[in-house]
């Protein structure tokens, strides 16, 4: 009898994920969720390791602060100025380039500020403020966000009135806050492709330099943070920059389209 209850012990025990699993926490950017990118690249990472990712898809801004407070064990952003202020203040070490893509400004059809097809990302801003036409804004502190304010800056203005409008919410719901109200918003190219066959919304300027957007992966400090899983968080960082996983990224498109490119 006591020989049967071990044996059932035992088997429960293997059967627990509990026990069989190990966890990484992960904490993103919602572009990187909402472009279906992480559903593809996570699967082999977890398979191989024997683990799951826990992943927690905010905007860049939030996604440090959970690095910066141990909450996580590694955090992949798009912010360069946030990552760097990251590690410079030791909360982040190791931090790796991974992926780029770009941010396009979209726009309705019917175009207010008349700004479709212009080359100057900043003259561009300028003419939307200048007409009042409504602008919808991530208002969060993501890496979108700060690029949007390094922008109006760029043009010298400081946006603000009844047409410019702070949503706080994420990429995805941000391009449909855009497409009821008619209005414009910035976007990584990523997500709107993968929200095109939802969005009336067209691509209204794109390829200014300062529409460049590289993504970083970045460890939590094991020395600030000891329960941080860095022997995992390392493989994990190992595996975006590896041929498999450089393999994945650039493989992932949406409706035929690449989303996101790898540095060489």
């Amino acid at each position: 009898m006591i020989k049967r209850l071990m044996t059932i012990l035992l088997l429960l025990l293997l059967a627990s994920p509990a026990f069989a699993v190990e966890h990484l926490r992960l904490a993103t950017t919602t572009s990187t969720e909402n472009s279906g990118l992480l559903a593809a690249i996570l699967p082999p990472f977890e398979q191989a390791n024997d683990c799951k990712v826990d992943v927690i898809a905010v905007g860049t801004g939030k996604a440090i602060k959970l690095g910066e407070t141990g909450d996580v064990d590694v955090v992949l952003v798009h912010a360069r100025s946030l990552e760097d202020k990251f590690v410079a203040d030791g909360f982040g070490v190791d931090r790796r380039d991974v992926m780029y893509n770009d941010f396009v400004l979209l726009g309705p059809e019917s175009d207010p500020a008349g700004i479709t097809g212009m080359k100057d990302i900043a003259a561009a801003m300028g003419k939307i403020a200048a007409a009042k036409a409504t602008f919808v804004s991530r208002g969060d502190e993501s890496g979108t966000h700060t690029r949007e304010k390094q922008l109006w800056k760029a043009a010298d203005i400081t946006p603000a009135g009844d047409w410019y409008l702070e949503a706080g919410r994420g990429m995805g719901e941000v391009i449909t806050m855009a497409t009821e109200r008619v209005g414009y918003t910035l976007s990584d190219r990523g997500t709107y492709l993968a929200y095109k066959t939802k969005t009336d919304l067209k691509i209204a300027v794109e390829g200014d330099a300062g529409l460049f957007n590289p993504y970083g992966v970045i460890m939590v400090n094991p020395a600030r943070h000891p329960h941080v899983k860095a022997d995992l968080a390392k493989k994990f960082m190992d595996y975006l920059v590896s041929e498999q996983g450089r393999r994945l990224i650039t493989s992932f498109k949406v409706n035929g389209e690449q989303l996101f490119y790898v540095n060489n």
